[in-house]
């Protein structure tokens, strides 16, 4: 059976809308860094780590339908789908790698104990890297579990493969973690023995990862760390909030930032809940309506948006762009002629800046730009902070909705 956050809270009201709606603006504030390596100081690409990057944001989708099945005893219904074209042919996964990091920091234990994570919306977990770690933590703030008198050892081992046969393993514990104030109360969370290559330093600059989606696909089974504080009363809403633009990156929990935002937010409900998959009603490309119904995961630790391959290629056909000979996930088109693209959520069509759709240039002296929009795989869209730095969203856990709204 499937239980619900809003089936446990019987204490708060269920209320689902496709309109636009309010939300009470009590919370509180965490400034977010934000640090990139896909794009060089001279806006070409690093196609190394952009490689990576998209090979991990990949892999990490098709763990959580993995994760899934086994927590809820079924296929989830994407993977199904998914699994009548994979005769195709497979893609090679590279180690699990975030290209732009948005973080900040929380506390762990008693006393408290300091990190930096990545708030990833298209992942459950909360990982930190432990004391007893090997090499592949050098660098980052060592969680050491023996000096919280709070810690408990659950004794349960966990492996996260993060594909190419690389992974994260360690042991799970029960411990007091802090977000500005708000504190999850015997939280569930992994301490990792071993991290995957792309949490090394030079790339990955926080020391682990709080995922915000939702239990069932956590890899521990347990709550996330957010649904932990909204079941506790820890806040005064069970919503956050992303604002992705500059000068103030800021995640906001317990409600919105009334500063961030104008007018009324666009909910769409989640069609299944386990990442924050949505459907989005349509893309508008130069006026015209291009696509209708799109499967979409909302997903702050993605950069990019990646798109099904027929859709992207046809996006770029009716554009004018080419693909990027020996690279076929990218494409280019020339930099002045940059299209007008929407996408449109529960009847509310929000636009894309040109320069969140120029993801960087071929070289320092090109006319050619690479677009933000690429070549993903089945069976969704992956709506990455390219469209998220557009708007100020917001993210409902007992409700199960998204809502998007005007950015101030």
């Amino acid at each position: 059976m499937h239980l619900t956050l809003a089936t446990a809270i019987t204490s708060l009201p269920f209320f689902v809308a496709a309109t636009p709606q309010r939300v009470k603006q009590g919370g509180t504030a965490i400034p977010l860094s934000k640090r990139s390596s896909l794009v060089n100081g001279d806006k070409s690409i690093n196609f190394e780590a952009v490689n990576s990057h998209v090979a991990s944001t990949r892999a990490k989708i098709l763990r959580g339908l993995d994760i899934f099945e086994k927590n809820t005893g079924a296929s989830h219904p994407s993977a199904v789908k998914r699994a009548r074209k994979r005769a195709s042919g497979g893609l090679p996964l590279d180690p699990f790698e975030f290209g732009n990091l948005w973080f900040g920091t929380v506390t762990v234990g008693t006393p408290p104990q300091i990190y930096t994570v990545l708030f990833d919306t298209g992942s459950s977990d909360f990982l930190l890297p432990g004391v007893d770690c090997d090499a592949s933590c050098d660098g980052h703030t060592l969680h050491d579990p023996a000096s919280s008198s709070t810690s408990v050892n659950l004794d349960q081992p966990f492996v996260m493969e993060f594909g190419s046969g690389d992974s994260a393993f360690g042991q799970q514990y029960k411990d007091n973690v802090t977000i500005v104030g708000l504190t999850a109360t015997d939280q569930t969370f992994g301490v990792a023995s071993h991290y995957s290559r792309g949490f090394r330093r030079e790339w990955f600059i926080a020391d682990g990862v709080m995922g915000m989606a939702f239990q069932s696909i956590s890899e521990f089974n347990q709550n996330p760390v957010f649904q932990t504080l909204v079941t506790q009363g820890q806040t005064d809403e069970p919503v956050f909030a992303f604002n992705f633009v500059e000068p103030r990156f800021e995640l906001y929990l317990g409600g919105t930032n009334p500063h961030m935002y104008i007018g009324d937010f666009s909910y769409t409900r989640v069609t299944e809940v386990g990442y924050w998959q949505v459907n989005m009603d349509n893309v508008v490309v130069n006026g015209e309506v291009f696509l209708t119904n799109v499967n979409s995961i909302i997903d702050t630790g993605s950069e990019l948006i990646h798109g099904l391959p027929g859709d992207v290629a046809a996006f770029y056909e009716a554009i004018g762009g080419v693909p990027v000979p020996n690279n076929s996930e990218f494409y280019t088109f020339p930099c002045d002629d940059v299209p007008s693209v929407s996408f449109t959520f529960s009847g509310t069509s929000f636009p894309i800046l040109a320069e969140s759709l120029i993801f960087g240039t071929v070289d320092s002296e090109s006319i050619e730009c690479y677009g933000a929009i690429i070549v993903g795989s089945d069976p969704y869209w992956i709506v990455g902070t390219a469209f998220l730095e557009n708007v100020y969203t917001v993210f409902d856990v007992v409700n199960e909705r998204v809502g998007f709204a005007m950015l101030a």
